[in-house]
């Protein structure tokens, strides 16, 4: 049978994983211990997509920029050693992915999430799959939505742009892949309307890992 994409390239945050309710938690931490106020859910999910150091500015607000590096550095260590007791898959995913896998469907995460805490969730979360790439934030690499991670991924798996899907919740994800010139499924479980995506470009919209399945298989 083929398929009309060999390769599958999902973001982590909002489309793998639901991992707000543990990036709140120790943020909030963290903000504590500088005698910063604490945001909210809602607050936290707008920060969430342009990596750690955009979503710590944010939570410090303009006033409190001057201590970044050193609030961001306390952040990172502290959801690097989190064990993600409040994070979870999303509903029907893993027999999605399942599937994607035994079709012999190449997949690959691209997120702007500190590269080893990406690597450590995908082997908390996903151990029973085989990801052919992972690629997080780290020194080298411009975050999402520059096209160089992607385009690396692309070129370690041995597709073609036109072989692969981006799949992913944000802006962020819509805008890499427009720059990289692949296509892209846009998430509705994730952490952004279908209005603020279509605001950005976004053009295919999947409400359920079934839906998303229809697309690749």
């Amino acid at each position: 049978m083929i398929f009309m994409y060999k390769a599958v390239i999902f973001d982590l945050d909002g489309t793998l994983l639901d991992s707000v309710d543990d990036i709140v938690y120790t943020l909030n931490q963290t903000l504590e211990q500088f005698s910063v106020a604490p945001v909210s859910r809602e607050q936290t999910v707008s920060y969430i997509g342009n990596g750690a150091s955009e979503l710590v500015r944010l939570a410090i607000g303009l006033k409190n920029e001057g201590r970044l590096a050193e609030i961001l550095a306390c952040y990172k260590k502290a959801y690097a050693a989190s064990d993600s007791s409040r994070t979870k898959v999303f509903e029907g995913e893993m027999q999605a992915l399942l599937k994607m896998q035994a079709a012999g469907v190449k997949l690959a995460v691209l997120t702007n999430k500190p590269h080893a805490v990406a690597v450590k969730s995908i082997k908390q979360f996903f151990g029973g799959l085989n990801f052919d790439c992972v690629q997080g934030q780290q020194e080298g690499m411009p975050l999402k939505p520059a096209p160089q991670g992607l385009l690396k991924i692309i070129e370690d798996m041995g597709v073609s742009k036109r072989e692969c899907l981006f799949v992913g919740d944000g802006e962020a994800d819509v805008a890499v892949a427009q720059n990289a010139g692949v296509d892209c499924a846009s998430v509705l479980w994730g952490y952004r309307t279908r209005e603020q995506l279509e605001k950005i470009g976004a053009k295919i919209f999947v409400s359920s890992f079934g839906e998303l399945l229809k697309i690749i298989l």
